[in-house]
């Protein structure tokens, strides 16, 4: 008995030294930890502050480039944000500063951890001022994305003749885009595109001037471009009396959302080379639609200068998906602001991307290959639509052959 508790007793003497030289081992790393000068995160010579003011007072290209607009252009916006109440500014970060971190993040899809180096604030504070620019957006939207309000003939329309009078009552084109998006797998499903890839379509007008007049936004990949017009229209989308929007084929044809003809030729590239082999038009359906495709390149054309400047829409971002939503919208309503303030655009074409091309998302382009859902219109309207399209063009034809 004597001899097992000594070798108790012995054991538990053991267990005591060993710690005994364990924490000797770490004592001088607990020390080092404890009484360590702590080593600052952000250590950048220039404040959040500083850096907007330095790429403001540069050279244009510096704003062009971070913030996607010339310099009176970006103060320009924040001196309405701030005239209009919209943001207020703190002894921190003032109303520039927000808005230039907001802007670099939709011009270099940067993420919170990015913002957090390049404007010198905590993660907290980078979420807190871009979710306040976030949450404006809707707003914004009704003050900055509106439908034509002149019901007069556009004089882009008026000055050409392969458009007047024929197409006088037309106020713009409308079309799909799918724009990337990311989302939790297990409520992915309805926004994987037909090509496999995850997207929102989001259905846009735009006007003659390259304008955006109508957005809507939030829609599944899955969705096609008739459904979400007619989703638009349900909740309280209106075309004037006597007016009309052109669709590509991915629509149905109505007098108010005017469709080429199908199973005739239509893209401008069909076209181009018919020209080359010095052949005309074979008939009035021909001729329709190359004038009608003609004009709804505006879209297209839109569509092409809004993801050039914002190649943001080109790729997944890191934010949640309402938050992703809106910053898709954002996008419309800065491009449509910048155009107001006569922004330049030819040096989108001189820039090197600044997301990496190889992470583009491949989305569909166009609906009108797939236009099963275009069908679902009342019969009457589609009658309506064929009718319209037949009297245009009827008096092309004649006027072309006279």
């Amino acid at each position: 008995m004597d001899s097992r508790m000594d070798r108790i007793r012995k054991f538990m003497l053991q267990e005591e030294e060993d710690d005994d030289e364990l924490f000797l081992v770490l004592l001088p790393a607990l020390y080092s930890s404890l009484y360590e000068e702590k080593r600052p995160v952000h250590t950048s010579s220039l404040s959040g502050a500083q850096l907007v003011k330095e790429i403001l007072e540069g050279h244009d290209s510096c704003s062009k480039v971070e913030f996607r607009m010339e310099p009176e252009i970006f103060r320009a916006v924040s001196d309405y944000l701030k005239r209009e109440r919209l943001l207020e500014g703190t002894a921190r970060v003032d109303v520039d500063e927000q808005l230039g971190m907001f802007m670099y993040m939709i011009s270099h899809n940067a993420t919170n951890q990015d913002l957090q180096k390049k404007f010198q604030h905590s993660a907290e504070t980078v979420h807190r001022k871009l979710n306040e620019i976030i949450n404006l957006i809707p707003l914004l939207v009704q003050r900055f994305v509106k439908v034509p309000t002149s019901l007069q003939p556009h004089p882009k329309i008026m000055s050409n003749p392969r458009f007047w009078p024929y197409f006088q009552n037309c106020i713009g084109a409308i079309d799909g885009t799918h724009i990337p998006i990311t989302i939790a797998e297990e409520i992915a499903a309805p926004y994987r595109n037909r090509k496999g890839t995850l997207s929102q379509n989001m259905m846009v007008a735009c006007d003659f001037d390259l304008n955006f007049t109508f957005i809507s936004c939030g829609w599944e990949g899955s969705a096609s471009d008739a459904g979400v017009l007619r989703s638009a229209i349900s909740k309280g989308f209106e075309v004037p009396a006597g007016k009309f929007y052109l669709v590509d084929g991915g629509y149905g044809n109505t007098s108010s959302f005017l469709a080429p003809y199908p199973g005739v030729r239509y893209h401008l590239g069909e076209f181009r080379r018919r020209r080359r082999n010095d052949t005309g038009y074979a008939n009035k359906e021909e001729l329709f639609n190359h004038r009608h495709a003609l004009l709804r390149n505006y879209i297209e054309r839109a569509i092409g200068v809004l993801k050039k400047r914002f190649p943001l829409l080109k790729v997944g971002n890191h934010y949640p998906i309402e938050s992703q939503i809106r910053i898709h919208a954002a996008c419309i309503v800065f491009h449509n602001i910048i155009r107001c303030q006569n922004g330049d655009e030819d040096w989108l074409d001189h820039q090197p991307p600044l997301i990496p091309p190889e992470t583009y998302v491949d989305v569909p382009e166009g609906d009108d290959a797939h236009h099963q859902d275009a069908h679902h219109q009342h019969q009457a309207d589609l009658n309506n639509g064929n009718n319209l399209r037949d009297q245009i063009a009827l008096q092309m034809w004649a006027d072309y052959n006279n």
